[in-house]
């Protein structure tokens, strides 16, 4: 008796710590509210060479409408903002390493991100792709570029879709910026980027001999990514996104960086501010 009644206390207590450890690992892992509060800081991946979303100014600093948001997701929580650079290969890792608390770095939502991280709905913009020529060139086709040369960006979902759909040979580089110097120097034909992107680079007078005079492809909705583990997180940012559409933060963001208004943004406004509640 003495030894069956000591294996059921035995029994009895592994189980008890078993759903102690459990229920702890559930609490740390969903809330990353109370985790961002307790720290004083918000850690928010971003671009640092995506204009005007992301970027550098003289002075170094990191700014655009990407971390222009982040500082109103810190100012909401009431702590500190620590903007982190990320690209297009290292966001997703990042993330997950816990490295940061959140992205907002122009990431479209796909099936496999979804099974990675979890992309925040509702979206707060969307961009296709698109590609920035010489003038010169007089390009009014995607049939004029079929089998030339383009300068792709390593990581860019879309670089598949212009080889199989459009026949564009796509010589992909590490960063944007490589990718503009391969342009510059006559090694493509053109730069195949987000439209968001080239219309940024396009305000710049050192590429006042460029445009960008096709239809946009693939347009697809962007979206604020955490950890998979974070419900709660996720639904604080959900209405975080929902005040943006709704008061008009996007918008201003693209007349502040002297964006054209997008009809992504221009539409989720309307549809929100006509609706009521929140």
């Amino acid at each position: 008796m003495r030894v069956r009644s000591h294996l059921l206390r035995l029994l009895a207590a592994t189980l008890l710590t078993a759903s102690l450890i459990s229920l702890g690992g559930r609490r740390a892992s969903a809330d990353n509210l109370a985790t961002i509060k307790q720290r004083g800081t918000l850690l928010v991946g971003v671009k640092t060479d995506y204009s005007p979303f992301g970027f550098r100014s003289p002075s170094g600093m990191i700014v655009g409408i990407e971390p222009d948001l982040a500082a109103d997701v810190a100012e909401g929580l009431d702590v500190k903002l620590e903007l982190v650079p990320v690209n297009n290969s290292n966001r997703i890792a990042l993330l997950r390493q816990g490295k940061v608390d959140l992205l907002i770095a122009t990431m479209n939502d796909t099936l496999l991100r979804r099974q990675e991280v979890t992309i925040v709905r509702p979206f707060y913009y969307a961009a296709g792709f698109n590609v920035m020529v010489l003038k010169s060139m007089h390009l009014r086709s995607w049939a004029g570029l079929k089998g030339r040369p383009v300068c792709g960006i390593r990581g860019a979902y879309y670089n598949y879709e212009a080889r199989t759909n459009l026949a564009l040979q796509v010589l992909v580089f590490g960063s944007p910026g490589e990718a503009l110097a391969a342009l510059k120097a006559g090694r493509c034909d053109g730069l195949l980027y987000d439209d968001t992107a080239i219309e940024g680079d396009l305000q710049d007078p050192a590429w006042s001999d460029y445009e960008m005079p096709l239809d946009s492809w693939e347009v697809q909705p962007w979206g604020l990514a955490v950890r998979n583990d974070q419900p709660e997180w996720a639904a604080y940012l959900s209405g975080v996104v929902k005040k943006w559409v709704k008061d008009g933060t996007i918008i201003d963001l693209e007349t502040k960086y002297h964006m054209k208004h997008s009809s992504f943004a221009a539409q989720a406004h309307e549809k929100a501010a006509q609706s009521p509640g929140n």
